[in-house]
Parts: structure tokens; C-alpha cells; sequence
């Protein structure tokens, strides 16, 4: 089985969307969804510093506008199953067919907007941890009163809290954890921090229609597939603030016999992870329209397989 799998939050770089926009009628889409949910992705996509699309409110419309745009440049393929890490997962749903793309990046740009909101009333932060028992992590990070937000699988768990929770995990690491990596996001998302998000979030979400998915899509909630859209909708909404599950992703996708993972762009992270948690998973990033070729290869060779 092939997945096709979305970035989170964190994976964007100054320029990353510059090369996309030269494939047939990119630029001309990219217009259209900027029109349309009133902020110009072009423009963040291709000149603007990490700072400006460190802001919660641009990177994650950015972030799904590339994911589509790269998953649709991999032409006329079906995997058989999507998943999204985070705000991935509306990249996700819109591979899927639960959204339309503009429905999919409106809904994202109000996610955006209300969870900078959010993040702007308590100064908030996100940090990786490399290595260490997961069991042990997790114990750790609730005695500093910090939320294990992303629970990642391959020895990753991301925690979320106040700056001053995560400077005294800075200084105070679970045991067998080798590193604490500060994370390019502005608030503590996934947590409690973000309740006031969740609402904003649903009454945008009550407008929409969403479709049954398509494909199978495997939610972050507790790494089930969703067979219906409402369903698909309803999570994405209750994600904002809740712990993603990652690592019950991926065992989903053993448990449904993946052979080859396919990161849209900005791909690189979740392709990392698989490496080290799927064993014998072929992988491939999106990170440029170079990969497009070897991409289509390996989706050949999974076809023919």
C-alpha cells in the first residue's frame, strides 16, 4: 500500500514555494487560493524572511497550499491511504476529497488566525525531545507541567507549556533524553493553551459540506481511520487542543500493509520518522520539483509491485 503523508507546522523554510510555482498553471492556482482567503501566498511562499512565515496565521495556510499543490503535481495517482501530521491533516483532507481545496484553505486560514489569537494571550512555546523511554518522558513532562503535545514515535516526543515550563525542562531532561530542540512555532499547540481557538474553529466549520473521504484517512486523535467526512470535520476541530498522535499513525499504517510513504511538501520530517520507525517502508520527501521524477518512479514500481 502507498501513503501519502503531510507536513506539520515547523517544516516551512524562506522560498521553499519558489520552485512549485514555475510547474504549468501553479501560479495561477496559488492566485486563486490567495484571492480567496485574503492573504498572498505567493509573496510568503517565495520572499518572505522565517520570521514572517514563522507567524502562525501565514504558515499554515502556506504549508496546505503547498502540500496540495505538490500532491496534485504527482498526477493521476490514489493512495491508499492520507494522513496529516497537525495542520497537515487538512492537507489531508483535502487529498482525500473531504474538502475542496479553497474550503480546505478558508478553513485553515481561520485555524491560523484564531490560534495566533490564542498563543498571543500567554507567551507559549513547543520543544522536541531526541531519545529516552516515552513512558518515562511523558511522567516527566506533566511533573514540570508541561503537555506532551506531539507523541511522535521514534524516540520523539514534542512538549508544549509556558517559556518558563519549557527553560526549566531546558534545564531539567527526562533521564536517557539526549537533546532539547526548540521548535519554529508561536504558541503551545495542541494543549489547553489553544481552548479558545476550538470554538472559533467549529462555527467555521458548521458553514461547511463536507464528503465521505475518498481514501482511508488515518486522524492524529488516536490513529484510527475516519470513514466519514463529519467525522474527519468534527476532529479537525477538537485537534487545535489535543496531543498528536503520530506514533499511533504509524501503526496504522503497518497494520494496513504500507510498503511506500510519499511526503508532500515541505516533505522531509514525517519521511525521518518513518525511516526509523518502518523499517522496510520505502520512502520519499517532496521537497523540490525535482523529486517529482523519482517520486513517480517509486509509485510505478508500488503499482506494478
Amino acid at each position: 500500500m502507498l501513503v501519502l503523508v503531510a507536513p506539520g507546522q515547523g517544516a516551512q523554510t524562506p522560498g521553499f514555494l519558489t520552485p512549485w510555482l514555475d510547474l504549468p498553471g501553479a501560479a495561477d492556482r496559488v492566485a486563486a487560493w490567495s484571492e480567496a482567503i485574503g492573504l498572498d501566498l505567493a509573496h510568503y511562499g517565495t520572499q518572505a524572511d522565517a520570521d514572517a512565515i514563522r507567524d502562525t496565521s501565514v504558515a499554515q495556510p502556506l504549508l496546505v497550499a503547498a502540500g496540495i499543490l505538490s500532491a496534485s503535481a504527482l498526477g493521476d495517482v490514489t493512495p491508499g491511504a492520507v494522513a496529516g501530521h497537525s495542520v497537515g491533516e487538512f492537507t489531508a483532507a483535502a487529498v482525500a476529497g473531504v474538502l475542496d481545496d479553497t474550503a480546505a484553505l478558508r478553513l485553515v486560514r481561520t485555524r491560523g488566525l484564531a490560534m495566533a489569537d490564542a498563543a498571543a494571550i500567554t507567551a507559549t512555546g513547543m520543544s522536541a525531545l531526541l531519545g529516552g523511554d516515552p513512558e518515562v518522558s511523558v511522567a516527566h513532562l506533566e511533573k514540570l507541567g508541561l503537555t506532551p503535545a506531539n507523541i511522535n514515535g521514534a524516540g520523539q516526543i514534542v512538549a508544549a507549556g509556558t517559556l518558563e515550563q519549557l527553560a526549566a525542562l531546558n534545564e531539567d531532561k527526562p533521564e536517557g533524553v539526549r537533546k532539547v530542540v526548540p521548535l519554529k512555532v508561536a504558541g503551545a499547540f495542541h494543549t489547553h493553551h489553544m481552548a479558545p481557538a476550538v470554538e472559533r474553529l467549529a462555527q467555521a466549520a458548521a458553514a461547511l459540506a463536507p464528503a465521505d473521504p475518498a481514501i482511508a484517512y488515518v486522524s492524529n486523535k488516536d490513529g484510527r481511520t475516519v470513514a466519514t467526512g463529519t467525522e474527519v470535520l468534527q476532529r479537525l476541530v477538537g485537534q487545535v487542543a489535543n496531543p498528536v498522535r503520530w506514533d499511533l499513525c504509524m501503526e496504522t499504517f503497518k497494520e494496513l500493509g504500507v510498503t511506500t510513504l510519499i511526503e508532500v511538501c515541505p516533505g522531509g520530517t514525517l519521511t525521518g520518522l518513518a525511516k526509523r520507525a518502518l523499517p522496510g517502508v520505502r520512502t520519499l520527501a517532496l521537497k523540490t520539483p525535482d523529486d517529482l521524477d523519482a517520486a513517480r518512479e517509486l509509485i510505478s514500481e508500488h503499482a506494478n509491485a
